[in-house]
């Protein structure tokens, strides 16, 4: 054999022996224990899946298609389910008690926030407001004072040319009426 032959051949066989050991190496799943071995509510209750009962003393599987196990496999107030000293019947009034703390704290945040914002953008509306009505009255200050010079201008225009009197006439009719006055 050559040396590429012998390299190939050792090769091989060290792959098949990692390919053996590691299927070697993995463990076999244990098959699940029955709740109903256990005898006692500390051995029981570890187990998720498993609820003991005081008054029966037994260990039985938690009926995961109720929410609540029935009354005919245990009463809540003698039912264990995670912890040995408390009773399934409070271990539900407590958690119904915290949800419910949680939906008002988050509510009160809500409206908190909605009444803090709007408070914000009112006072922030009253502000642009303000300053808007400050700016329609310097605009309407602005057109007054543009209107007094117009009037001014047409009056010394009227008595230029001697039509001071017909100041109830536009000044671009006197002016028309005054031109075909002088082309005649």
């Amino acid at each position: 054999m050559s040396g590429q032959a012998c390299a190939r051949v050792t090769a091989a066989l060290v792959l098949a022996v990692a390919l053996v050991s590691v299927g070697e190496c993995q463990p076999t799943p244990t098959p699940p224990v029955p709740c109903s071995t256990f005898k006692s509510c500390d051995s029981c209750v570890p187990h998720a899946k498993c609820l003991w009962c005081i008054t029966t003393k037994n260990c039985s599987d938690y009926p995961v298609t109720w929410l609540l196990p029935p009354p005919s496999l245990c009463p809540l107030a003698e039912a264990r389910w995670g912890v040995c000293w408390l009773n399934f019947e409070a271990l539900i009034i407590t958690l119904a008690v915290l949800g419910g703390c949680i939906l008002i704290i988050i509510t009160v945040c809500c409206c908190c926030c909605c009444c803090g914002c709007r408070k914000r953008r009112s006072s922030r509306l009253d502000r642009d407001e303000e300053r808007l009505a400050r700016r329609r009255e310097e605009i309407r200050h602005r057109s007054e004072e543009r209107k007094v010079e117009r009037q001014a201008r047409h009056d010394e225009i009227r008595r230029k040319y001697g039509t001071y009197g017909h100041s109830h006439l536009p000044l671009s009719v006197i002016l028309c009426n005054e031109e075909m006055m002088a082309f005649l």
